[in-house]
């Protein structure tokens, strides 16, 4: 019993250890009291659990207006801008040869003289039967004239003979056989003057054997047909040459070199803007640092079914032969645009089920930085950029390489367009 006195007295008994229970529960209390009764202003001066996400960085390029001319550069051989395979059309052999490979001729120089004595007496003969026609036409018209005559008498013989026989003098039938006479008569001046005809048909036909004949004559000497150099020769002096054999090898080859010229394809995006007399701008490996002019001069008109491409023949003038036929070239065309359009890079389109469209990066009221998606209509694409018929104006930002999450109205942060290299 005394023990238990003396434990409550020091407070190390049960009664005492409850009491501090109590004192620690009332604690506890009064802190969760404390916390839930806190001025919001005070917990909203503490930082924040976990930050806010930031915008997402994108790089932007400036979408600008494209040049009033569509650059077309193309690669191609040049071609003489008149070429002819001259073949002989008198048969015979060759007595003189003027010209050789690579000389240089003028419209009208003697190339080839050939010797064709077979032509040549044709044409002294045929000249001998128009004589001889001739001859015979002066034959017919005298037969004309003996014809008349003839009728002349016959017609004064019935008129006497009507006269006397009308008296009685003469008989009847003798009256009828001079009027006979008369028609007979007539009947030859007729056929004498059908016999001119046919004999001047005749002189007509042989003189036009003799045109013949002189102009085949005339092509035992081979002219330039115009200037140009002499690309090929296949014949001698001595060769044998047969007329219109223009299935084998020609005696030479003649190709106009003042002026070349070079086909190029215009595309379909440019074919609207090709005219004649556009300039062209020759460049020729060869010869570095030199610029050859040109000129289109004509085209097809109508489009390659297959190719969808113009074929545009362009004019190099080449006065004093620097350049050769069947050079390697590149030519460029400077084609006005029929539209205006605007370029931006090729990794700016953003092709989803919207459809094609670019993301412009524009400033809103309060200073943040937005992106707006515009809808474009693509003209053509190059290397490295995208040219836009419709949907811009230029100037605008546009961002380059967009995130694949990018929306309309999603905040951004752009990074400086020197940073870009756009």
């Amino acid at each position: 019993m005394a023990d238990r006195d003396s434990s409550a007295a020091d407070g190390t008994g049960p009664p005492a250890r409850g009491r501090r229970w109590l004192a620690l529960l009332a604690l506890a209390g009064l802190g969760l009291l404390g916390y839930r009764l806190w001025p919001e202003a005070s917990r909203a001066a503490s930082p924040p659990p976990a930050a806010e996400a930031k915008p997402p960085t994108v790089r932007v390029a400036l979408a600008a207006r494209a040049s009033d001319t569509l650059s077309l550069t193309q690669t191609g051989t040049t071609q003489a801008f008149d070429t002819a395979s001259l073949y002989p059309r008198a048969t015979g052999y060759i007595v003189a040869r003027e010209v050789d490979l690579g000389s240089h001729v003028k419209k009208g120089d003697l190339l080839f003289r050939i010797s064709a004595p077979d032509l040549d007496q044709q044409l002294v003969q045929a000249q001998s039967q128009v004589l001889q026609l001739q001859a015979a036409r002066i034959q017919a018209r005298a037969m004309v004239d003996q014809a008349e005559a003839n009728r002349h008498l016959a017609d004064v013989t019935n008129r006497r003979t009507s006269t006397l026989a009308g008296t009685g003098v003469e008989t009847r039938q003798n009256a009828d056989t001079s009027q006979a006479g008369v028609l007979a008569q007539t009947a030859n001046v007729d056929a004498a003057k059908a016999a001119v005809k046919v004999a001047e048909a005749n002189i007509a036909a042989q003189e036009a054997q003799v045109a013949r004949l002189k102009v085949l004559t005339g092509f035992e000497e081979i002219r330039a047909p115009f200037d140009g150099v002499v690309t090929a020769r296949n014949n001698d002096v001595g060769d044998a040459v047969t007329a219109d054999t223009n299935t084998g090898a020609p005696l030479l080859t003649l190709a106009r070199d003042d002026v070349l010229r070079m086909a190029v394809n215009v595309p379909l995006y440019a074919a609207d803007g090709v005219r004649d007399g556009l300039n062209a701008r020759v460049e020729v490996a060869q010869i570095p640092g030199k610029v050859f002019p040109g000129t289109v001069s004509r085209s097809s008109t109508t489009l390659l079914s297959a190719a969808r491409t113009l074929v545009t023949q362009v004019d190099i003038p080449n006065p004093d032969g620097a350049l050769r036929a069947g050079l390697h070239i590149t030519i460029t065309l400077e084609i006005p645009r029929a539209a205006p359009a605007v370029t931006v890079p090729n990794d700016a389109l953003i092709f989803d089920q919207n459809g094609t469209r670019v993301a412009v990066v524009e400033t809103e009221a309060d200073g943040s930085t937005v992106v707006r998606m515009r809808p474009v209509t693509i003209f053509r694409q190059t290397r490295t950029a995208l040219e836009l018929r419709s949907g811009l104006r230029g100037g605008e930002r546009v961002v380059v390489g967009p995130p694949a999450g990018l929306r309309d109205g999603d905040r951004i942060a752009p990074q400086p367009e020197g940073r870009t290299g756009a």
